[in-house]
């Protein structure tokens, strides 16, 4: 499928903060997202991944500093989001990935998506009567019929065996080679070896290191990174 020129990125975030109830979850943040390789996001839990998705994503606005898309403003219309927990809607499977898809032929389009994932034999089934594989696949095959410029991924495969892990993977890898900017934040440490071109890690709120993925795995940079690769608890 032919694309149009990607024009929401570079992503370019320039001294971004976020605060939320008085408290400072970001501090200021710059970190640019160029096209490629996936782009995975590391960091303990509470260090910030998942706000930092949503700011790049759309659904939130810094308290302070700035976020460019390319030549766009950022917009939830040209990236998508798949939450750990994907949302299923009380409709058919194919249902489900036909709602975001735009125009006369969105169960035709869904109805490949379905096949692409492995789910065709599944998409007469209720989804929300899915295992959690699988409704990851649905809600990677909705947001893929999109046509999204940048994927955003919220750990995927948190709660998921090895055998959907796996599965869920190759779905990212072929969404991937098809043009589509991967930013994936997961505590995986070998997915994300399996996967990133590049590795942002965050600690507290703050970029610690953004480096591409063979430096940050052999040669970690800060004493953090260090220790989060070897599986230290961090203060």
């Amino acid at each position: 499928m032919m694309r149009a020129p990607t024009t929401s990125l570079p992503l370019v975030l320039d001294r971004v903060g976020f605060s939320a109830g008085g408290v400072e979850i970001l501090h200021d943040l710059s970190l640019r997202i160029e096209p490629g390789a996936p782009t995975i996001i590391l960091g303990p839990n509470g260090a910030g991944k998942s706000v930092l998705l949503r700011l790049c994503h759309g659904l939130l606005s810094p308290s302070g500093g700035s976020i460019r898309a390319g030549n766009v403003a950022v917009s939830t219309e040209r990236t998508a989001l798949v939450f750990q927990r994907p949302v299923m809607l009380r409709r058919s499977v194919l249902a489900n990935v036909a709602y975001g898809i735009v125009g006369k032929h969105a169960r035709g389009r869904a109805s490949a998506l379905l096949e692409r994932v492995g789910l065709s034999h599944l998409a007469r089934r209720p989804a929300r009567k899915l295992s959690g594989g699988e409704q990851q696949r649905v809600a990677l095959a909705r947001a893929w019929g999109r046509n999204p410029e940048i994927l955003f991924l919220d750990e995927p495969t948190a709660s998921l065996d090895p055998a959907a892990t796996r599965a869920v993977e190759d779905i990212v890898g072929e969404i991937a080679a098809q043009g589509v900017k991967i930013v994936m934040a997961t505590h995986d440490l070998g997915q994300a070896r399996r996967l990133a071109g590049d590795v942002a890690f965050l600690h507290k709120g703050r970029l610690l290191e953004h480096t591409p993925a063979a430096t940050f795995f052999d040669a970690p940079r800060t004493p953090q990174a260090a220790a989060f690769l070897r599986g230290e608890l961090l203060t």
